[in-house]
């Protein structure tokens, strides 16, 4: 075993260097949690040095690493040498001095107590001398009665007697009431994550939020193993507040969680403060939408676009994580080798940003004529449009006899398909013809960058005679959806095409609140449909509503099921627009997914 030190050794004295390494030499008797010679030499040794000095000692008392940390911090070395058992404590403690002025009585610092919960440790113990006495504060594991989950138990000691605990005893006992604690809890290969909702709103809008990004992390295969709303404006540095973070950070620790993912999205400043305070993954909601898009774009247009727009989110997050250091991008003493890797990064992305918007007006071009074929063809384009997770690529199905991916997950949809069917009206002998295009559909706060790389797509609904609207009718905030889709087609300059409201899911609600939603959501010039897009309840209606917006009210044939003209899969991918129209720019509420 190396009797070095380690950490912050840097500026020690030879003299100094020698004194610390001597604390390798003591031994502690079993029974005791710390000597009383021990802990005041510990702690005049941290005074001496003007560090906290830390010691990893074992069980038996032998002392394994005399760690040097910053008066405010000790980091721990790699543990995997100090291997534990399953359902085991790692058989050593933490003893170090604190330095704080504060007060008289040692402080455990939210991140040693994060390692005593991470790492197992038997126990965390914090000294000071004080006019000759030992004043000694430890933590240890116990079990949580409610939880099931080990808990950290704080003591305080203001005059530290050794005689006061015999801890190979005491630790012995702890560990048989932990051993259980592995067995099964951590089975799942899923990425553990802690929720956080930041926001000044009422609790059921906090609630709302927070239930929105729990179900974008399960649709990108993450496990939410804790929740935190706090209901006030963000704090401009960390959105937490630092106390507040720190709490979460070691909720994370208790949790096994690895990630932190904010309901709001972080500046690029605040992703770096938040990243700097713990060394967990920090993530925000438009990273967590970007990620699924990424994940689910099947077409390579729609793999460039998500790469466009998580290029474009990442770029200043990029020149965040060392600002100083684009003093040296370009020009004279910036080129060669003495560019750094940072800056060739950043290169890299502006050229790749450049080549993907290239591409891209290619793809729009190509878009824009195969609309004006369709439009020479007198081929109406009908378009399903509406929140996530509404419904539409089921009611596509029903309406289309087609087997479009339909899931139970936000953005189940990314890249638009579109099926050319056609209807027999009358006597059966004319058929009504359209195109029917499922989309992408829309969500609160969807990142610009996002809006941005699928601008094309939402361009084509410029395109389209009739756009139908599906309402999860069940949906608890179905108005506040409602009026985002709205807002979405507003600044799509889309409000002018012909709407169909349908209420989807109308098998879930009862003969009352199904009229009352009939009633709210219809207008003057047409009355919300309910329908049920799994059960192909009410399709009838919705057809004969398409056909008389088309050509008039002409009437359908008895057939309940579309039929499918043309056996061509029209499908498209979403195709970005890279101008610099200021309309590009502005800031959606809502857009895009299924």
């Amino acid at each position: 075993m190396s009797l070095e030190l380690f950490g912050n050794t840097k500026g020690l004295a030879p003299r100094q260097r020698e004194d610390l390494e001597r604390l390798y030499r003591r031994r502690l008797d079993a029974e005791l949690l710390v000597s009383l010679d021990l802990g005041r030499e510990l702690f005049e040794r941290a005074v001496s040095v003007g560090r906290k000095i830390a010691l990893l000692v074992s069980r038996d008392g032998e002392v394994l690493q005399v760690i040097v940390g910053t008066r405010e911090r000790v980091y721990l070395p790699d543990m995997g040498r100090y291997r534990v058992g399953q359902g085991r404590l790692r058989r050593v403690r933490l003893i170090f001095s604190d330095l704080s002025h504060h007060s008289k009585q040692p402080k455990i610092p939210t991140d040693i107590y994060g390692d005593l919960e991470k790492l197992r440790l038997d126990a965390v113990v914090g000294v000071k001398t004080n006019e000759n006495e030992l004043a000694v504060t430890y933590a240890y594991l116990d079990q949580d009665e409610n939880t099931d989950e080990p808990i950290a138990v704080t003591v305080v000691v203001p005059s530290y007697q050794e005689q006061a605990l015999d801890f190979s005893t005491f630790i012995a006992d702890q560990e048989r009431k932990l051993t259980f604690l592995d067995s099964g809890t951590k089975s799942t290969n899923l990425v553990r994550a802690v929720a956080i909702s930041v926001r000044p709103v009422s609790q059921q809008k906090a609630d709302s939020a927070m239930l929105e990004i729990m179900e974008l992390a399960r649709t990108a295969g993450i496990a939410i193993v804790s929740k935190v709303i706090q209901r006030k404006a963000p704090d401009s540095r960390t959105i937490l507040g630092k106390g507040r973070l720190e709490e979460v950070v070691l909720l994370a620790l208790r949790r096994d969680a690895t990630m932190l993912i904010f309901d709001a999205e972080l500046s690029p400043s605040q992703w770096r403060a938040v990243t700097n305070l713990t060394e967990l993954k920090v993530i925000d909601r438009s990273m967590l939408i970007l990620d699924i898009f990424a994940r689910r774009a099947s077409s390579g247009d729609g793999r460039l676009q998500v790469e466009l727009a998580q290029l474009r989110y990442n770029l200043p997050r990029l020149q965040e994580q060392d600002a100083g250091m684009s003093r040296l991008s370009g020009g004279i003493g910036g080129r060669g080798p003495g560019e750094t890797k940072l800056e060739i990064g950043r290169r890299r992305t502006k050229d790749r940003i450049a080549l993907l918007e290239k591409k891209l007006r290619e793809l729009e071009s190509k878009r824009t004529l195969r609309s004006r074929v369709r439009t020479k063809g007198a081929v109406p384009l009908v378009a399903l449009v509406g929140y996530t997770n509404a419904g539409k690529s089921t009611l596509f199905n029903a309406l289309t006899n087609s087997t479009v991916l339909a899931e139970d997950k936000l953005f189940a949809t990314l890249d638009p398909t579109q099926r050319k069917i056609g209807y027999p009206v009358g006597d059966g002998t004319k058929i009504v013809t359209f195109v029917l295009s499922d989309t992408v559909g829309f969500i609160r706060e969807l990142p610009k960058e996002l809006v941005r790389a699928f601008k094309a797509t939402l361009d084509e609904l410029s395109q389209a005679a009739i756009l139908i609207h599906v309402v999860d009718a069940v949906d608890l905030e179905i108005a506040d959806k409602m009026n985002a889709v709205h807002k979405t087609i507003e600044d799509l300059k889309l409000s002018d095409i012909p709407r169909i409201v349908v209420l989807n899911k109308s098998d879930l609600l009862d003969t009352e609140a199904a009229e009352r939603l009939v009633t709210a959501y219809s207008t003057e010039t047409s009355a919300a449909l309910l329908i049920s897009g799994v059960k192909r309840d009410g399709l009838r209606g919705l057809k004969t509503a398409i056909v008389n917006l088309l050509h008039g009210p002409i009437g359908l044939e008895e057939e309940e099921s579309g039929t499918e003209e043309s056996g061509t899969d029209e499908s498209d991918t979403d195709e970005s627009d890279t101008g610099h129209d200021a309309e590009q720019e502005k800031e959606h509420d809502g857009t895009l997914s299924n």
